[in-house]
């Protein structure tokens, strides 16, 4: 099987790299072989594989308040560029997507076919490129998850390290709820997953996270706990740190379509951490 993968250097990307099943040929794109900032540089790059998948976004979310024409083009005018080729090639793609597509409203797991209702830019953009996707006619999977972290690239883990190593107490929000995902068990769900399509699965929205739901102040105690940090974690609300971006306060992800369709169930993000904090701190 030959994939293509839009993106190169971002946890996702990495960590698909890195886990390469047997029997498959990844191609990784970085930006200077297809810039999503240019939909046709990456329209004209798909040839020559048998599945796509996009693993590259725009994940700045607070600066995508400010430059939402830009956030747009890479998160939704480059994956609709990319699918309709895929359309006309009959090749499956796996898309990338988040919980900011949701209104964070509540405190009930949302499923794949919940209502959306972004609260910003970034969600408004990555909801445009969910919706070009589904248009394009390509067979597809999009695979909403949360939270995101690895020992690569800027995330929740490797912030809290290095200001944990630095202070003997840190403020953290309380009151958002979601699910901490590792990128590694990301990669492995993809890799599942397209085995299937090549098989003819359907394809469809999905959602994928890790378990258990916390906040956001308790990963960041589970992390100090892991790394030995005497560091303490102090709860506050979210009014208490405002940012450009309103985040959503529930990103509970129901995942169990996922578990149904393909046999993949939510990993244990506490699992990996003594691993790569140890990989981060080494």
């Amino acid at each position: 099987m030959k994939v293509l993968v839009f993106g190169q250097t971002g946890q996702v990307a990495q960590a698909l790299a890195r886990s390469v099943p047997e029997g498959v040929t990844a191609r990784f794109l970085a930006r200077d072989m297809a810039d999503l900032m240019h939909p046709m540089s990456c329209a004209n790059a798909v040839q020559n594989c048998d599945l796509v998948i996009n693993a590259a976004a725009w994940t700045a979310v607070d600066l995508a308040e400010t430059q939402e024409a830009d956030a747009h083009i890479i998160n939704a005018a480059s994956p609709s560029a990319i699918a309709r080729v895929c359309a006309a090639l009959g090749v499956p793609m796996i898309h990338m997507s988040t919980d900011y597509v949701f209104d964070g409203a509540g405190d009930t797991p949302f499923s794949p076919d919940h209502p959306t209702a972004p609260l910003g830019a970034y969600g408004r953009s990555k909801l445009a490129g969910e919706m070009a996707l589904r248009g394009s006619g390509a067979r597809h999977v999009i695979l909403r998850t949360s939270w995101v972290f690895s020992a690569h690239g800027s995330n929740f883990l490797r912030t809290m390290l290095r200001l944990g190593g630095a202070r003997e107490s840190i403020n953290v929000v309380a009151d958002q709820i979601g699910g901490p995902t590792p990128a590694s068990a990301i990669a492995k769900a993809i890799w599942q997953i397209s085995a299937a399509l090549i098989k003819g699965h359907a394809g469809g929205t999905y959602h994928f996270a890790g378990t258990p739901d916390v906040s956001w102040a308790d990963f960041a105690r589970a992390i100090m706990q892991a790394a030995n940090l005497p560091c303490t974690i102090a709860d506050i609300p979210t009014s208490a740190y405002p940012t450009p971006a309103r985040r959503p306060a529930n990103s509970r992800l129901d995942c169990s379509t996922l578990l149904h369709d393909f046999a993949i169930a939510r990993p244990d993000w506490r699992a990996p951490l003594p691993a790569l904090i140890k990989e981060i701190t080494q």
